[in-house]
């Protein structure tokens, strides 16, 4: 760990020491609490579906194939790809649900990230279905959902679809999914080495709190899983109570078996079990003394063979208060004016139109009757008479863009671009320009001639 250092002690809270001495030892407690006091590495995970070469010193996350450990922790924020979606910080223990999914061959499908915020398990989730499978990503706090909005549009996949519900407002989707994620609200032990307000927050108090609150969610999360589908819970805690004693919890109110996860000993990743419903369930501990990580927890069960699933119904006549669904003629002249390959369904919200994929469109009609929508598949943009307004949507995602000149721009021009400044040139071709940067879409010019209107979204620009 090359750039690992001392950060200033804070005291940690005596009931915490206590617990963790009980879980730990006393030898091993003193390894622990050396550990929480160093600076924890930097790691981002790549997005495979668009280009990027990393050009940062850096070694591979050994249980992600797209993770990487950075040798020094770079201005991201002024790095122009990172804006164009090819990669996402993420913290190295969290990307240990890649290596869940590829090496239990977890069958894609429609997927539902729980509590999605900011994003980064969604990113992720995205990836591995690809043009496989549906993913819902819902938060909770309204603001947040803004937050992963822009992740999952920056991500570019289009096989997303962004809600803003509590967990209660699943209840008619029960039966309905190959796999639920629940990275659940926890009292925060695990983040006690970045974050030394975490400490300061953290009591007995907290801990039942969270546990009574997860509870809350995981009973309704525990029945959206469908027959021999998968149920993924994390948290960023060490404590039982929010770990061990939440899959107790799950088995005992519904019917699910265990999954053992492979593990390389190479990884210091600490199995546990737990015996509950005459059966042995399992979990798994990262502790940041033994791993390149943060504290992280997480267990996977599959859903009994006899449960219930519960599949879409084609609708006769779709109706929605706010989306209109647009019929297989028109889409048709779509897909060839916009040089696409019939894959898709359109609909229009607020007269911009809006892509998925046809062979998740009856499980999205289901979905937008009973979620709050923040965001779908992949926003192209309106049309008016003949000529189309592109969204900035369409700019980042893989979806192709044949039909318009690019410009490729250099690192300070990008950068320049992004702040949403002027950009000065005499080689923008007249329209609407894609601006590149390595080959990377980053948003839309257009250039009226005599100047040069900069389409970058406000609200994303850099302010640094």
């Amino acid at each position: 760990m090359p750039y690992l250092y001392a950060m200033p002690e804070t005291k940690l809270p005596v009931a915490f020491e206590s617990q963790m001495l009980e879980l730990l030892g006393k030898a091993e407690f003193e390894q622990f609490r050396k550990a929480i006091n160093n600076t924890s590495r930097t790691s981002i995970r790549v997005n495979p579906s668009k280009t990027f070469s990393l050009s940062w010193p850096s070694t591979p996350i050994a249980w992600s194939k797209t993770g990487f450990f950075l040798e020094e922790r770079p201005a991201f924020t002024l790095d122009p790809s990172i804006h164009a979606g090819a990669y996402y910080v993420q913290e190295a223990s969290s990307m240990f649900i890649e290596h869940i999914l590829h090496s239990l061959h977890i069958p894609k499908g429609i997927y539902l990230d729980l509590a999605a915020a900011p994003g980064g398990k969604s990113t992720l989730l995205s990836s591995y279905l690809g043009d496989e499978g549906m993913l819902i990503a819902n938060e909770v706090i309204q603001p947040r959902a803004q937050i992963l909005k822009e992740n999952i549009i920056k991500w570019g996949l289009g096989n997303a679809v962004v809600t803003n519900n509590d967990p209660e407002h699943f209840g008619p989707l029960e039966g309905f999914f190959d796999l639920v994620l629940v990275d659940a609200p926890c009292s925060g032990e695990g983040m006690f080495r970045k974050d030394a307000q975490a400490r300061e927050e953290w009591s007995l108090d907290n801990v039942q709190l969270c546990s009574a609150r997860q509870k809350r969610i995981m009973d309704q999360a525990g029945a959206l899983v469908k027959a021999d589908g998968y149920l993924v819970y994390s948290t960023c805690t060490f404590n039982e109570q929010e770990n061990e004693d939440m899959i107790r919890f799950l088995t005992e109110e519904f019917s699910y078996e265990p999954v053992r996860i492979p593990l390389d000993a190479g990884w210091n990743i600490r199995e546990t079990s737990v015996d509950s419903d005459g059966k042995t369930f399992y979990g798994y501990r990262f502790f940041p003394h033994l791993v390149e990580g943060e504290g992280f927890f997480i267990t996977v069960l599959k859903r009994s063979a006899e449960a219930y699933i519960q599949e879409p119904k084609r609708v006769k006549d779709f109706k929605h208060p706010y989306l209109k669904e647009i019929w297989n003629r028109e889409s048709s002249v779509l897909d060839e004016e916009l040089g696409f390959d019939g894959s898709g369904k359109y609909y229009t919200l607020n007269d911009s139109y809006f892509r998925i994929s046809i062979d998740w469109n009856l499980h999205f009609q289901k979905i937008s009757q009973h979620m709050s929508l923040k965001y779908f598949g992949v926003e192209l943009g309106k049309k008016q008479k003949n000529d189309w307004i592109p969204s900035h949507e369409w700019a980042v995602s893989v979806l192709p863009k044949n039909n318009f000149p690019t410009h490729e721009l250099s690192e300070a021009e990008a950068v320049e671009f992004l702040r949403k400044n002027d950009l000065v040139t005499d080689n923008f071709s007249t329209g609407w320009v894609l601006m590149t940067y390595k080959n990377l879409p980053l948003g839309w010019i257009k250039n009226l001639g005599n100047r040069v209107n900069n389409y970058y979204p406000k609200e994303w620009r850099i302010r640094m």
